[in-house]
């Protein structure tokens, strides 16, 4: 699914960009080596944040397959709370919603939260300055400010969305 594009891009860009990978540890900041992500998923009662451990290390398919199997927990309410804690960067993703963009609630104590809109259709020029239709779509990031600051949030935004645009990247 595209959530699982997102996953793993997320996984690479963090790869990358390790001072997004961080938290806020009461007098300094904790940089982790490993990416535990946890996503949102919506309840009928609520939302829970099931963890992907070391997504960095994992392929397209490992993840996909992981957050499916933790979504059907989630769903049926067999989450461990091993499954739920552990995490060093949250992804939410409310497309599903029609919600194009919004600001996430950081999930403490990450010190970043993905916020992934909806897909939408959009005039845009191609390379040949064609006027085409594209598909788009509003990816925000929130960030304790003691944590990250605006060079890491931009570095860290423009690694996943190259590897957004070119997939071929996460291959590599």
């Amino acid at each position: 699914s595209v959530n699982d594009f997102i996953l793993k891009a997320s996984a690479e860009a963090l790869r990358r960009v390790p001072a997004v990978n961080a938290s806020w540890a009461g007098t300094s900041i904790r940089t982790h080596g490993a990416v535990h992500l946890s996503f949102g998923v919506a309840l009928e009662d609520g939302l829970v944040t099931p963890v992907i451990r070391d997504a960095h290390a994992k392929t397209l398919k490992d993840i996909a397959v992981e957050a499916k199997a933790l979504i059907g927990k989630a769903r049926s309410k067999k989450l461990t709370p091993n499954e739920m804690s552990g995490s060093t960067f949250t992804v939410t993703n409310l497309g599903m919603y029609g919600v194009t963009g919004f600001f996430g609630i950081i999930n403490v104590p990450n010190a970043a939260i993905l916020s992934v809109g909806a897909t939408i259709k959009k005039p845009v020029v191609d390379a040949q300055d064609r006027l085409v239709i594209g598909h788009r779509m509003v990816i925000g990031l929130s960030g304790d400010h003691r944590v990250v600051d605006g060079a890491n949030a931009a570095q860290f935004l423009q690694a996943l969305k190259q590897l957004l645009e070119e997939p071929a990247l996460m291959l590599i």
